[in-house]
């Protein structure tokens, strides 16, 4: 996890202080696991009621002490509770320039392949605020990628991914020096 490794190398002053996945094979578990965080696996699969399931990320997060919610990889809908307990303290980062290429269905591969298709000449990266609707936060920042004429989604993504670490611990270290408001 990009996010940890920066957090340890003093690229960003922060801790991270708990991992929560839904999905129990996730790599984050597994760094988080082999670096002493407390890392949980919560879905649906775990509280098969959306409402509990709510409840007990929000209790994980308020047991640890979150202050920011840093979502990297999280494919599933926030749930109230937890949009409320962390009003404007959520970010994610998506693989388009949104609003371009957003929403509902639109993650990954799907996103890239769309991009492709519809012969768009750039796309990019961007980090977002986190609210009741996929993609529709406050954007923070965004970074743009060229998309050349021989990309393929693979391709494509390679050079996606690598914006995406960067731009992530850049919007993260804006946020801690006050550069970013997340109030704003």
């Amino acid at each position: 996890m990009n996010i940890i490794s920066a957090c340890e190398d003093g690229t960003l002053d922060a801790s991270p202080v708990v991992v929560i996945s839904n999905n129990r094979d996730s790599g984050a578990l597994q760094i988080a696991n082999a670096k002493n965080i407390p890392a949980f696996y919560l879905s649906s699969h775990t509280h098969e009621n959306s409402d509990e399931l709510d409840e007990v990320i929000m209790q994980t997060l308020e047991d640890h002490k979150v202050d920011l919610l840093v979502l990297a990889g999280y494919m599933k809908k926030i749930g109230p509770g937890v949009l409320k307990a962390f009003h404007n303290r959520i970010i994610n980062i998506h693989p388009s320039l949104l609003p371009a290429y957003g929403g509902a269905g639109m993650y990954g591969m799907k996103v890239h392949e769309a991009v492709i298709a519809a012969g768009e000449a750039v796309t990019g990266v961007t980090v977002h605020m986190v609210n009741e609707k996929y993609d529709e936060g406050r954007v923070l920042d965004q970074v743009k990628v060229e998309v050349k004429d021989s990309d393929t989604a693979e391709t494509l993504a390679a050079r996606v991914l690598r914006q995406e670490h960067r731009l992530y611990t850049k919007v993260l270290r804006d946020i801690i020096t006050g550069k970013i408001s997340l109030d704003a």
